[in-house]
């Protein structure tokens, strides 16, 4: 029997990319950003896809095409002549939140095939972790030949992690930390999530306390100048620059921009000595799932996210 693959990508580029290497089979492009913005667990559903519209408009001006989107999720509408399915996400957790909404999306169909994993992440002689586009040929499709069949388990544990993601406790993710499975990667990503919560001295999320950290170690002439640097050192993130520009903006008063270059303000170095907490005057309000990022705080020596004292209950 011939093998009649369904692909799954984490974007156009990568989906160009697979054609460009002759790629002949369905290819499923996946363009979420679900590590930021309300989600509920059931995606299937009107309710979900308004919920997204609705956020992806108001945070990023994105208008969603319905028509667009239904046309490329109508490949799931009948699989039975897929053999298996080959899911292509990377490492950090942009890539990882999304790979578990589209597992979610495949239980909630019903969908009973084989599901690879195609992940990149480390690769043999290389000091940086890689993203999927930024491999070449060669390294691509020696990742495609030796894909991992996700387990049960793996599934299972995909759908209980989606399901804390759209719940109001994201301590839950916890246990998830030390827990075994075929998503080598999902562990730094669950640490990368709790730590987006505001640090409970400072305010800050690790992102934002990165930014400044950047700006008062570099010789940073713009801030298109600073969003380069944080596309290319920001970890396990994976954020774009739509989502890092809107991260940069919320910082403003941080730094001061001038003729000679963007650097931080007395205020900015406030914030990365910890002595005040910001997290009033940033106003960072991004829903993550289920919870509102303002609603906890990340307490670095009990290693969890503490309820901000003004919405204990």
């Amino acid at each position: 029997m011939i093998k009649n693959e369904l692909h799954i990508t984490n974007g156009n580029a990568l989906t160009d990319y697979l054609r460009e290497l002759d790629f002949k089979e369905d290819i499923l492009t996946w363009q979420e950003i679900l590590c930021e913005g309300p989600t509920i667990p059931k995606i299937d559903s009107d309710e979900f896809f308004k919920l997204r519209a609705d956020f992806l408009n108001t945070t990023y001006d994105i208008d969603v095409d319905f028509k667009e989107l239904q046309k490329e999720l109508s490949l799931l509408d009948n699989t039975d002549n897929y053999s298996e399915i080959n899911l292509w996400f990377e490492y950090d957790l942009f890539c990882h939140i999304n790979m578990l909404g589209v597992i979610n999306l495949l239980h909630q169909k019903e969908i009973k095939k084989p599901i690879y994993l195609i992940c990149s992440g480390r690769v043999k002689g290389e000091k940086s972790l890689k993203a999927l586009g930024e491999l070449n040929a060669g390294q691509l499709k020696s990742h495609y030949k030796n894909k991992v069949l996700l387990t049960k388990d793996d599934l299972d544990f995909a759908i209980a992690l989606w399901r804390t993601y759209c719940g109001k406790d994201h301590n839950i993710f916890k246990p998830y930390i030390v827990s075994k499975s075929n998503f080598k990667y999902m562990s730094n990503c669950l640490k990368a999530h709790l730590k987006r919560f505001p640090d409970q001295k400072s305010g800050l999320g690790a992102m934002e306390a990165n930014i400044l950290k950047i700006l008062n170690e570099n010789d940073i002439k713009s801030v298109d100048h600073l969003l380069v640097y944080c596309l290319n050192y920001q970890g396990y993130y994976g954020y774009g620059d739509l989502q890092l520009k809107r991260k940069i903006d919320k910082l403003a008063l941080f730094y001061t921009v001038t003729n000679e270059g963007v650097t931080l303000n007395r205020k900015g170095h406030k914030a990365l000595l910890k002595q005040n907490n910001f997290a009033a005057e940033v106003n960072n309000s991004m829903v993550y799932g289920g919870v509102n990022r303002l609603d906890y705080q990340f307490n670095v020596d009990e290693n969890k996210l503490i309820k901000t004292i003004a919405n204990v209950h």
